[in-house]
């Protein structure tokens, strides 16, 4: 089973060297996606053993770009502020080993100690295993063949994790891995954690109900 890791990214030259080196000696493919950076991202990033390529600006366009480019039969997606757990390729082989599944994604933690941030990422966690839908920070990973056949990830500003994995969960299940990556808290430490859980369970219902993600782009600010 050969697993490709593709991570999106713009203006990300204060996280992509810490995000590639915790991928360690994995023995997979990585390609970063850059979506027109204008600090040192690409830089950095073509300084490590990873493959670079260019792509227009859109993290869901980034990544069916890299996809495209990708050799692995599994494919896994992840941010630029997110890092893998040291199991993370065993635990997917071995999840993927039962042909029921057609993908998954991993449990979330932020990386703060506080207690709220600790407990934002077990509910975010709890929710998604309940549901069955992951966020994009969550290291979705999913069968190559399973990926074009519903097409990749929608191409639309904000949410396109949640489309993808309401698309992905029709295909068959979806694992829930216990083991944790581990994400930057900078959003929920710049907006205010109120603010930000209020923020981000309106735009979903929202968009749950059908408010279309391109207006919902207005009201989520990227955070670098």
């Amino acid at each position: 089973m050969r697993l490709s890791i593709i991570i999106p990214v713009l203006d990300e030259e204060s996280t992509i060297a810490s995000t590639l080196k915790s991928l360690g000696s994995f023995p997979v493919e990585a390609i970063v996606v850059d979506g027109g950076s204008q600090d040192r991202t690409a830089d950095i990033a073509g300084q490590m053993q990873v493959r670079v390529i260019a792509s227009s600006r859109g993290r869901a366009r980034q990544m069916n770009t890299g996809a495209a480019a990708a050799q692995g039969d599994v494919l896994l997606f992840l941010h630029a502020d997110t890092r893998l757990p040291s199991s993370a390729i065993g635990d997917v082989v071995s999840a993927l080993d039962d042909p029921r599944y057609v993908g998954g994604r991993f449990d979330l933690r932020l990386d703060h100690s506080g207690i709220i941030f600790r407990l934002i990422g077990s509910l975010i966690s709890l929710r998604s295993r309940l549901t069955r839908i992951a966020t994009g920070d969550q290291a979705i990973f999913v069968r190559r063949g399973i990926f074009d056949a519903i097409n990749g990830f929608p191409e639309i500003p904000i949410l396109e994790g949640i489309a993808f994995c309401r698309n992905l969960k029709k295909m068959g299940k979806v694992a829930c891995l216990r083991t944790q990556v581990v994400t930057s808290a900078r959003r929920w430490q710049k907006d205010g954690v109120g603010r930000t859980i209020l923020k981000m369970w309106v735009l979903k219902f929202l968009f749950l109900i059908g408010v279309s993600p391109f207006r919902l782009k207005r009201f989520y600010a990227e955070v670098r």
